[in-house]
């Protein structure tokens, strides 16, 4: 039979195992609220087009062919002499590579020269919510951050907890949530977060 344990012994071993658990999760890079570390704004910008996106064609010499578009519900475009063209989930130069290839297949023009570039990307949103002053979804473009999605916002409210802001977003099939302390990034002490499509942006009231 073992000896039994005093207060001061348990409270002891308590406190390590606490130690090691938080230790441990930190360790997988969350915190005791279940938030993980941003990634790096190292990451690739999403720059494929979607419903509702628009972009300017310039065809090299065919003034009748350069002009602007937006894709369809679909995901196509009427382009003359072609008919309707899937550009969804396709790079602007994918597009245009893929005009071309049309434009020649069709007998329309023998080297066809396409420039493609995209004015709108309507397809792409992200939702700011919370103790911000005018809530809602809005247009991500390319590089787009966290504090700059903010102030797409109308910026936050006096009583808004911007060092509790988090944004949650769907990786792999699951919701993983990343903690974007606001006033910090502000400073320079933590490197701006760039949103994503699809990111739901979230700042919290002050509890009092």
């Amino acid at each position: 039979m073992g000896l039994a344990q005093s207060p001061t012994q348990s409270m002891y071993r308590s406190s390590i195992s606490l130690a090691v658990l938080a230790a441990a999760l930190l360790a997988v890079g969350c915190g005791p609220t279940g938030l993980s570390t941003p990634p790096p704004s190292t990451d690739h910008d999403d720059t494929t087009l979607g419903a509702g996106d628009v972009f300017d064609v310039r065809v090299y010499g065919e003034a009748d062919l350069s002009t602007n578009y937006r894709v369809a519900q679909d995901g196509t475009i009427d382009f003359p002499y072609i008919g309707r063209v899937e550009v969804a989930e396709l790079e602007p130069t994918q597009v245009a590579d893929l005009l071309e290839r049309h434009l020649q297949e069709s007998d329309v023009l023998v080297r066809p020269q396409v420039s493609v570039l995209v004015t709108e990307y309507n397809s792409k949103r992200v939702s700011v919510s919370g103790a911000v002053r005018t809530p809602g979804n809005y247009t991500i473009s390319p590089g787009l951050t966290v504090l700059q999605a903010v102030q797409l916002a109308g910026g936050t409210t006096d009583l808004a907890s911007r060092d509790g802001a988090i944004v949650t977003r769907r990786v792999d099939g699951r919701m993983r949530r990343y903690a974007v302390p606001l006033d910090q990034i502000t400073m320079g002490a933590r490197e701006d977060f760039r949103v994503r499509a699809g990111d739901i942006l979230f700042v919290p009231e002050r509890p009092f």
